[in-house]
């Protein structure tokens, strides 16, 4: 057959094939530079916006240079603009480039045209090149003084930009002070708002150096120039008065007077047609009124009305904004706006963004008098074709129950939703009902009777599976079927993946054990089988801890498992005061939307339990000798997606495991249950210490001494002192080699004391023959790839070390050439590890 033809397609006008054509645009500018004929402009404005388009779409045109800068010796002010936007895109890049458009920028700085000028002007401070600051003061000079406020607007942004350029030359030429007398006098409000915001973020940069930039900046805040400000706030742009209402809200007046004085300056602010005006207004009301209880009850008042009707206006993303503000202020006085709870009702056509945040605000807004119109509401969201608000629906009406307001209306309708016939109602709804019967015992008769009918096999949800295991376990004596269905369960324990779910089946199976021991006696064992022999450690211990304490006494197990309850008064709440209060004082900020405080979404080591950046990635040996901190080759540049893909697919995990690799032995549950099993009475479990071991073995149809319980001891594994790994080869290794284990363990106190730096780990595992390759990350989180090889094989092992000092807890992943050796290496690895920082 023959091959298909290939299609041609023509190159696009704006997608160059080759040099070829930027070589034309050269040559055409060229000979349009010098050309001073009518209709010359609309040619080069032509050429200009081809060159644009090159450079918008990733092609380097830098070769242009010369030919543009020529061409921009006219008064069209398109081309212009054009000229500038070249200029600012590739001056950087050209320091030596750069160099040839100061002359025409200094001369059109003084054009007769003010717009010609102001753009001139932000261009040149634009170029962000250091050898090119001299250049700037004249043209700023200038254009402070210029007579158009357009110009005196861009020059003091000029000057913020000069300072981060060479802050020394932007103080040295006293542009500090010819700002400041700006912001006092100058008649045009943009200007002064630019000098505020500049002033600002230079005093605050330099207040840590210098006693008079921290003296100035204090200024700001005095009576005068606040005043000032609240004076002239009608006159700014909106963007100007967040400005000066984010200035005013750090003011401390002196008295009430000066309070209900900023107050009524501000009060029409409230009414205005801009969310983020209303809202930097609202921050300085209740910033004033902090220390008077009266008025600051009186303020949310008066703040109500001009949030509620800004979240029925606007897009969905302002009405999310405002409405997470609305949040915060029903959070802290939810009696306020307990009446305008139908406000938070959600719309057919709201984003769910938006309707998950109402459902949360009309669950803090229920009290005794709305709780029923508020419940039935949100028992219509249930049937929501949108899953996820349904949930969070459901979820909100058992909030409301454990607020304790009309429980006994909806204690009724949580049952309901158990008889509806959709997977996730009735999942969320069996965990509700775990916790209400936590908090409310007496009602367990009502729910268990119908939680009795619901079968484990339409419960698929870990959490869900969860809560009907512990209301088995809890309320076995009620319900007939309970032992019946545990068993069934643990038939079926290496199905289930979830931990959780193993975890509570564990203790499910013990507690019914206690009430119905003939029934559950066999299902007992085999779940303690099947737990020493789980390979997540979590569930392993458990097991092991209710064997060794079956083995002790059966009646110390009884109080220690199943012991005497209380009601449950109050649920743990997710944000504690301390948070809320500092969400509160960030009021009008992405705290707010986020819901949480600034530093756990800028500072580095609240981003995430094991985050890394390319700056703390340390991929060279340092300033220390090879010699004395590690032989072995570290990786390069090239290879750093190693230490930052600290999400790597754990593609070699076995679905079992459960991201776990706990080596425990092995039990045949099938076999332990063919033992026999002695018969047992109510009469003879509370109270006698059990004789020997071998009777409880006989009692939970096990057949085995607790001394198997134990880790089998490895084999010896001997590793090569003198390993050497190529960086490449090492990375291509970590690419194709399944994880053989992954484990998490302890690092002793001395270890986490030494670990200020990494190299002091790395000289002591390089003394038990494992070897870094590289390293990266910043206390507390570190991040370590080693590599170690068999003295009598070239046989690999590879691992990643995540190091958390502040837990003293280390993550494990290992990979090896020789799966077999992996556990006796991962002996050998932890306890290297564990011997860090003793002499």
């Amino acid at each position: 057959m023959a091959p298909p033809a290939q299609s041609h397609r023509s190159a696009s006008p704006s997608q160059p094939s080759g040099k070829s054509e930027v070589s034309d645009l050269k040559s055409q500018l060229r000979q349009l530079a010098g050309n001073r004929a009518p209709g010359v402009d609309d040619s080069k404005r032509e050429l200009f916006k081809k060159v644009i388009s090159y450079m918008t779409i990733g092609i380097d045109v830098s070769s242009l240079f010369g030919e543009m800068v020529m061409c921009s010796a006219t008064s069209d002010i398109v081309l212009k603009k054009m000229c500038y936007l070249y200029v600012g895109n590739y001056a950087k890049g050209n320091p030596d480039l750069a160099l040839l458009t100061i002359n025409f920028l200094q001369r059109d700085c003084k054009d007769v045209d003010p717009m010609i000028r102001g753009l001139a002007l932000r261009s040149l401070c634009s170029l962000r090149v250091a050898n090119l600051v001299e250049y700037l003061v004249g043209p700023l000079e200038l254009g402070l003084k210029d007579n158009n406020s357009y110009v005196r607007m861009v020059a003091v942004i000029g000057v913020l930009k000069l300072y981060h350029i060479s802050a020394s030359t932007c103080v040295d030429e006293d542009f500090l002070a010819t700002l400041k007398h700006l912001m006092l006098n100058d008649p045009d409000t943009q200007v002064v708002a630019n000098c505020l915001s500049a002033l600002q973020e230079i005093w605050s940069s330099e207040a840590s150096t210098s006693e008079e930039a921290s003296r100035e900046r204090e200024a700001l805040l005095s009576k005068p120039v606040v005043y000032y400000f609240l004076n002239r706030i009608k006159e700014f742009s909106e963007w100007a008065q967040c400005l000066v209402l984010e200035l005013v809200a750090k003011y401390v007046p002196s008295d009430s007077n000066e309070i209900f004085d900023i107050m009524n300056l501000l009060e029409d602010r409230l009414q205005h047609a801009n969310g983020a005006v209303v809202l930097a207004s609202i921050k300085v009301f209740m910033q004033l009124t902090l220390s008077m209880t009266d008025v600051h009850q009186q303020v949310y008042e008066r703040i109500k009305a001009p949030l509620l009707t800004l979240v029925s206006s606007g897009s969905p993303e302002q009405s999310y904004a405002v409405l997470s503000h609305l949040h915060l202020l029903v959070i802290r006085a939810p009696y306020i706006f307990s009446e305008d709870y139908k406000h938070f009702y959600c719309q057919y056509n709201e984003p769910s963004y938006v309707k998950k945040l109402k459902l949360e605000m009309l669950t803090a807004v229920a009290n005794e008098s709305n709780t029923y119109e508020i419940v039935t509401e949100l028992c219509e969201y249930a049937a929501n074709v949108d899953i996820p608000i349904a949930r969070e629906s459901i979820r909100a009406v058992g909030k409301i129950a454990l607020q304790q307001y009309d429980v006994n209306a909806i204690v009724d309708r949580l049952l309901q939703f158990l008889e509806m016939e959709k997977d996730y109602v009735t999942a969320e709804a069996l965990v509700l009902v775990k916790d209400l019967l936590r908090k409310y015992p007496q009602w367990s008769h009502d729910c268990i009777a119908v939680v009795g009918n619901i079968s484990s096999k339409n419960v698929q949800e870990p959490k869900a599976k969860a809560a009907l295991i512990w209301m088995l376990g809890e309320y076995s004596q009620d319900m007939h079927d309970a032992p019946y269905i545990l068993e069934n369960l643990i038939e079926n324990w290496d199905e289930e993946h979830s931990a959780e779910v193993r975890l509570h089946l564990l203790t499910a199976v013990m507690k019914c054990f206690f009430k119905r021991p003939p029934e559950t006696q066999k299902a007992l064992g085999a779940a303690l089988a099947a737990g020493l022999a789980d390979f997540h450690q979590d569930v392993h211990d458990r097991a092991l801890f209710y064997y060794r304490l079956l083995q002790y006494n059966v009646s110390v197990a009884e109080h220690v498992v199943n012991p005497p309850k209380q009601a449950v008064s109050v649920f743990a709440d997710t944000h504690s005061n301390e948070i809320k209060d500092r969400i509160f004082d960030e009021f009008n900020s992405l705290s707010v939307v986020y819901q949480k405080p600034s530093y756990m979404f800028t500072d580095k080591e609240h981003r995430g339990p094991f985050e890394f950046s390319d700056e703390h990635v340390n991929l060279s040996p340092g300033t220390e000798s090879a010699d004395t901190v590690v032989p072995a080759q570290r990786v390069d540049a090239n290879d750093k997606d190693l230490l930052l893909s600290t999400a790597e697919k754990d593609e070699g995990r076995d679905a079992s495991s459960n991201g776990s690799a706990y080596s425990a032995p092995s039990y045949d549950i099938a076999a332990s249950q063919t033992q026999k099993e002695s018969s047992i009475s109510n009469s003879n479990i509370p109270g006698n210490t059990l004789p020997s071991s071998s009777a409880i073995d006989d009692l939970l149809g096990l057949g085995f001494p607790i001394e198997t319980a134990t880790t089998p001891t490895p084999p010896p594994l001997n590793l090569n002192q003198k390993a050497i790994l190529d960086p490449g080869t090492f990375q291509q290794k970590w690419r194709q080699l399944p994880i053989s284990l992954s484990q998490e363990c302890s690092i002793n106190p001395e270890g986490v004391a030494s670990l200020t730096a990494p190299n002091a780990l790395l000289r002591h595992m390089q003394s038990h023959s494992i070897h870094c390759i590289a390293q990266g990350g910043q206390p507390p989180n570190f991040k370590l790839f080693f590599f170690a090889q068999k003295a009598e094989e070239s046989s690999t092992f590879l691992v990643e070390c995540i190091i958390n000092t502040s837990s003293a807890k280390t993550q494990i992943k290992i990979k090896a050439d020789d799966q077999s050796a992996s556990q006796a290496f991962s002996t050998l690895f932890q306890t290297a590890l564990s011997k860090f920082g003793f002499p």
